[in-house]
């Protein structure tokens, strides 16, 4: 597939949407899509010596409710996704983790939207004073595995990434 054209239609501080044509150059076949461009996110799934995991609870404007979730930050230009993972930690949560292992790295939904997100295990920690956001209102707490596995089953945790780290959290290395 080549695209043959892509227009800008909508750009904010998060985003930007754009209306996109590709085209197989050997059968002639197109697509057209809206795509919303994202330059991407990190994921932090912080785990302490007894193997309880730091979620965050925050309101999800898009959701409509308070989620609890892993924490997570936008890329700011020119930032690996390390090095996001790295600041958005202690941002969100004043936790630094001196050791750190890429759990992966995937496409949030890759039907219209281009955001690759990236998770990491961050072990070795240390507690810190957290600095959110100006619009951030955000409650941390430690959930055991039990506790984690049992709200995803019930629906409690809602939030994919979230999951998504859970589940490779507990896949052998």
């Amino acid at each position: 597939m080549k695209i043959v054209s892509s227009r800008e239609v909508y750009k904010c501080k998060l985003f930007r949407v754009t209306e996109d044509r590709a085209r197989d150059p050997r059968s002639g076949f197109e697509i057209n899509r809206s795509v919303v461009r994202h330059v991407g996110s990190a994921v932090m799934m912080a785990v302490d010596e007894k193997s309880r995991v730091l979620l965050v609870r925050q309101y999800r404007l898009p959701a409509g409710k308070y989620l609890w979730e892993l924490p997570a930050g936008r890329l700011d230009p020119g930032e690996k996704p390390l090095q996001a993972a790295r600041r958005e930690l202690i941002e969100e949560t004043g936790y630094r983790a001196r050791t750190w292992r890429k759990l992966a790295s995937f496409w949030v939904s890759p039907g219209y939207v281009a955001e690759r997100m990236t998770i990491y295990l961050a072990t070795n920690l240390t507690a810190g004073q957290a600095t959110p956001m100006d619009d951030e209102r955000i409650e941390t707490r430690w959930f055991t595995r039990r506790e984690m596995s049992t709200m995803i089953r019930a629906g409690r945790i809602e939030d994919a990434k979230t999951i998504a780290g859970f589940l490779l959290w507990r896949l052998p290395h």
